[in-house]
């Protein structure tokens, strides 16, 4: 690929982005929509004192609402190049929208409240948000894996720029997933409902450790216990981050061929999946991301040593 076709995918990012918002209402709305709630959020983090879990109360409504910014728009982006689908597109659009929107309000309003909006089963009302919540989180995900289905199925021109958007995507429906593995009760509530105490609480973000203790500053990931909400973040967000690192290596390595390119991108994903696993993996084993154990840092080295090995061959092979 020579400097003029990376400039030519560059120019059709551009193109795309604007195509997406331009046309597709419901996640143009949607992204409007969070921009706004951050801007109140942020108001609120200025104006109200309160904490919850041992953070600003306003933190949390906060952080999804960044996060709902760049899917939406991510998703607006992709979306704009699937072809010859606009009942699916349409309903995908929707149903984002509404869920995404449907979430954050919820969150807000939870955190208006002083309560927690995840794992609060409580009362009557906390338990319907929650359940909402996880049925609009579950419909979310449902059409993200129809939007891959049809991006599959999309021709592109650049073949290594296709792939690396078929590799975001789905690295993206993986780390989405990984949220429900948060949801289940741990064995802490289940014996304090065993024991006549109720379950005000189902689900937890930290493994071996309460969730609301010591964290990292600004995203609150524990540094007593596992966390996963790193693996789950790390993957939700490669839907911006994969198109970057694509483009890295299409620029960096343009005089390479065509083959070249698609092997060094398929790493590049398959690293980035490795990545996402064995965070997951950490937080799993109650150890926190920035105290890894010495199995952690050999298994991590070992995956890194082979992922650059082949990293090498492919470099190394004949470049026609």
């Amino acid at each position: 690929m020579s400097t003029l076709s990376f400039n030519t995918t560059q120019h059709n990012v551009e193109n795309f982005w604007t195509k997406g918002w331009n046309e597709n209402g419901p996640l143009r709305w949607t992204v409007i929509f969070s921009a706004a709630l951050l801007i109140a959020n942020l108001v609120g983090m200025v104006v109200d004192p309160r904490t919850l879990t041992g953070e600003p109360i306003w933190l949390k409504p906060t952080k999804f609402a960044v996060s709902s910014v760049f899917y939406s728009g991510s998703l607006m982006w992709i979306l704009a190049m699937i072809k010859d689908r606009p009942l699916g597109v349409k309903i995908i659009s929707w149903v984002t929208a509404v869920a995404m929107i449907v979430e954050l309000t919820l969150i807000s309003v939870q955190a208006f409240r002083g309560v927690r909006s995840h794992f609060n089963v409580s009362t009557v009302l906390d338990t319907a948000i929650f359940s909402i919540m996880g049925a609009s989180i579950l419909a979310l995900w449902l059409v993200s894996v129809l939007a891959f289905i049809f991006l599959v199925r999309q021709s592109f021109e650049n073949r290594p720029w296709g792939i690396v958007l078929k590799w975001a995507l789905i690295l993206t429906v993986i780390g989405s997933g990984l949220g429900g593995t948060m949801t289940s009760p741990r064995e802490s509530q289940l014996e304090v409902a065993r024991a006549g105490g109720g379950m005000p609480e189902s689900g937890a973000h930290t493994i071996g450790a309460p969730d609301g203790g010591e964290g990292l500053p600004g995203v609150g990931w524990s540094t007593e216990g596992g966390d996963l909400r790193i693996g789950h973040f790390l993957g939700l967000h490669a839907l911006q981050i994969l198109p970057i690192v694509g483009l890295a290596v299409l620029w960096l390595f343009g005089n390479r061929s065509e083959r070249q390119q698609i092997n060094l991108i398929h790493l590049a994903a398959i690293g980035y999946l490795g990545i996402i696993a064995l965070l997951t993996w950490q937080a799993f084993r109650a150890e926190p991301l920035i105290y890894p154990s010495a199995l952690t840092l050999t298994v991590t080295g070992v995956f890194f040593a082979i992922l650059f090995g082949l990293a090498g061959f492919v470099l190394a092979s004949n470049r026609s």
